[in-house]
């Protein structure tokens, strides 16, 4: 029986690292790979799989689950049984329990994508994981690759590391429905950002420049799509700045197209990236995009030619880049031209599943 590829994604709420699980196993799987997704029950991914078919297990993981025998023993127990060659992990508490279980079951390749660009604290745990127990590491940008080794360049063999950016299926995207989610009334600028609604996003920061932009009496709307923990003192944010009739926030949106077709300009505050999911979607909508100049940002926005990119938590400055875009309707088309370039260029999918193609043959698929 062939050896199948797992991709282990235990993730509760649906972001950038879930969506990469999923196309990419879902590709695989339709190229005739023999795959198998665990993912949270109760979770987007695990859903979506079920949906689309992908064979899928549901497993819930927290983040001291590697230290609870019995987790340990269930989750060797389905490697063997499901006769896993290769497992694809994403977060950090898969990597203690699914890495863990894996060279215990005798897996013979342990990958573990690096989704985020936060260094790497060095410690014995950590350095065992990575110089051990995976035997690949994808870094969804160079910021990424860069944080894996920042704080202990031994960590692991840099050699492991390979960069491969998440990838924006074009000709899918483009077939998705059309249409905007958001009827605009006549002169008004819609303002959207996506993402989780948590502290590394940032959404804090752009209500603070929407208060701004309030100030200087743009007329706008400001769509906010994405569900988290914040929801609830974002929304008690708005209401102190005076602006919740500003704001719209959307909840979890299915389809993200019709999300960045109702927008003229895509914000995105966040304090840091592994990859801006959200960026590479927005330029494949033609939108031009104002972001805080942090970790990865500019490798997927050229400044000055796909967006404008601001300092480090500096909401004076988003609140200003977003008021001359409002002003410059020829710039946002100018710049929302050459995003789309970009992304069929860079970003598109086609070269992203090349590269991961290539990394599962290479680690014996």
């Amino acid at each position: 029986m062939e050896g199948r590829i797992c991709f282990f994604n235990s993730a509760r709420i649906w972001g950038g690292g879930e969506k990469w699980h999923l196309e990419a196993a879902g590709v695989l799987h339709r190229n005739g790979h023999n795959v198998l997704l665990v993912a949270n029950g109760q979770g987007q991914l695990y859903k979506r799989a079920v949906a689309q078919g992908i064979p899928a297990v549901a497993l819930d993981v927290r983040n001291l689950s590697f230290l609870n025998p019995f987790k340990l023993l269930k989750t060797r127990s389905l490697f063997r049984r499901h006769h896993v060659d290769v497992v694809v992990m994403n977060l950090p508490a898969d990597l203690k329990l699914a890495g863990v279980a894996a060279k215990w079951a005798g897996v013979e390749k342990i990958i573990y994508r690096r989704g985020s660009a936060i260094p790497i604290r060095s410690t014995r745990l950590n350095r065992w994981l990575l110089g051990t127990v995976v035997t690949a590491i994808i870094a969804n940008s160079n910021e990424t690759r860069n944080t894996i080794l920042q704080r202990d360049p031994r960590i692991t063999n840099p050699g492991k590391i390979r960069v491969i950016y998440n990838g924006i299926d074009v000709k899918h995207y483009d077939g998705l429905p059309s249409g905007p989610l958001y009827e605009r009334r006549p002169g008004e600028i819609v303002i959207g950002n996506a993402g989780r609604l948590s502290f590394q996003k940032g959404q804090d920061l752009l209500l603070q420049a929407a208060a701004l932009l309030e100030r200087q009496g743009l007329d706008f709307k400001l769509l906010v799509a994405g569900e988290g923990k914040l929801r609830q003192a974002l929304e008690q944010q708005a209401a102190r700045l005076g602006i919740a009739h500003r704001v719209a926030f959307l909840g979890f949106v299915e389809n993200i197209k019709a999300f960045m077709e109702s927008l003229d300009i895509f914000a995105l505050p966040s304090r840091w990236e592994g990859f801006g999911y959200a960026l590479a979607e927005a330029m494949a909508s033609g939108k031009p995009i104002v972001a805080f100049e942090v970790s990865s940002n500019p490798e997927l926005v050229e400044d000055g030619v796909t967006g404008t990119l601001v300092p480090r938590d500096d909401v004076a400055g988003m609140a200003q880049a977003i008021l001359e875009l409002a002003r410059a309707p020829e710039l946002r088309r100018t710049f929302g031209s050459a995003g789309r370039q970009r992304v069929e260029q860079k970003f598109d999918f086609e070269t992203n599943l090349r590269q991961v193609s290539a990394l599962l043959h290479e680690q014996g698929i």
